[in-house]
C-alpha cells in the first residue's frame, strides 16, 4: 500500500538556504530549526520522530529542505513529546504550507514524488522547554528505496506543467507492491487523478466503503483521462483509518500507460 507522507506548502517566502552545519533545530537543540535549511536525509530518517542531521548548503547535493518551522502552543506543548495530539496539530498546518510551497493543488501534490515529514525535539530537549517543530520536503516517501536529490530549492516545482521527474509512476505489472518512481523513468502506470472521500470532520466510513468508492470512481476517472478507449486497465490506492485520522481524505487513481 502506498503510504506517502501527506503534504502542504509554505505561506511565507522561503528564506535563504543554510550555508553551514549549525546545530540549531537538531533533535537535542533547544533553539528552533532554520527555515529553508537543507539536509541529506534517507527514507529511514523520516520514520523517526526526531532528527539530528546537520545542514548542508542548498547548492550542494541534498534530499530535504525545511519549508516550515514553528512552536507548539502552550495547550498542545503541555502534552508529552510523544503525544499523538502533536501530530494532529502539525498535519493540517504543514500539509497546507507544503501544497503552497510546491505550487500544486491537493491532488497534484498527492501524486508527486516529493513528500514531507515532520520532526520534534528529543525528549531531553523537550523537558528543557524546547517545543519547536520542523517540516521538511523530501525527495521520496517512507517506502522509497532511496531519496532523489532536490533542486537548490523545491519551491514552485509543481507550478504550471510539472516536470515528469516530480510526478509519481510505477514500473511493474500492478500498482500494488511496486516501487514508486519518477515518471521521467520507464514506467507502466501513472497516478493521474484523485478522489475526495469525505469532509475534514467526517468519521472514517470503513475500509470496505472507502475501497468500493475508490474503485468505482477510478474506473470512470481513468477512462476519461485516457479519452474513453474500448479497453483499458486502471489501478487505485486507498488509505486506511490511520491516514484518515491524520487528515487524508483522498484516494489515488492510476492509469496503465507508458506516457
Amino acid at each position: 500500500m502506498h503510504r506517502s507522507l501527506f503534504v502542504a506548502l509554505l505561506l511565507l517566502a522561503l528564506s535563504a538556504c543554510s550555508q553551514g552545519d549549525g546545530d540549531g533545530g537538531t533533535s537535542d537543540s533547544v533553539s528552533p530549526p532554520e527555515l529553508g535549511a537543507c539536509r541529506v536525509l534517507a527514507p529511514a530518517d523520516i520514520t523517526k520522530s526526531t532528527n539530528g542531521t546537520g545542514t548542508v548548503p542548498c547548492k550542494a547535493k541534498h534530499t530535504a529542505e525545511t519549508f516550515a518551522v514553528g512552536t507548539f502552543p502552550a495547550d498542545v506543548a503541555g502534552s508529552k513529546v510523544d503525544d499523538a495530539a502533536l501530530g494532529g496539530y502539525i498535519y493540517p498546518r504543514c500539509q497546507k504550507k507544503f501544497q503552497e510551497f510546491l505550487g500544486g493543488d491537493e491532488s497534484l501534490v498527492l501524486r508527486s514524488t516529493v513528500t514531507w515529514a515532520w520532526f520534534r525535539p528529543s525528549e531531553a530537549a523537550w523537558e528543557k522547554g524546547a517545543h519547536w517543530w520542523r517540516c521538511d520536503a523530501v525527495g521520496g516517501g517512507e517506502q522509497s528505496p532511496s531519496f532523489v536529490d532536490l533542486p537548490t530549492t523545491a519551491k514552485g516545482i509543481l507550478l504550471g506543467k510539472p516536470d515528469d521527474r516530480w510526478m509519481v509512476c510505477v514500473n511493474g505489472p500492478s500498482v500494488s507492491g511496486s516501487d514508486k518512481i519518477p515518471c521521467s523513468q520507464k514506467h507502466t502506470w501513472r497516478a493521474v487523478t484523485t478522489i475526495v472521500l469525505g469532509k475534514p470532520d467526517d468519521p472514517y466510513p470503513g475500509d470496505r466503503v472507502v475501497e468500493v468508492r475508490t474503485r468505482d470512481y477510478c474506473s470512470d476517472s481513468v477512462g476519461a483521462w485516457l479519452n474513453y478507449p474500448v479497453d483499458y486497465d486502471y489501478g487505485y490506492t486507498w488509505f486506511h483509518e490511520a491516514e484518515w485520522k491524520t487528515g487524508n481524505r483522498r484516494s489515488i487513481c492510476w492509469a496503465q500507460t507508458d506516457q
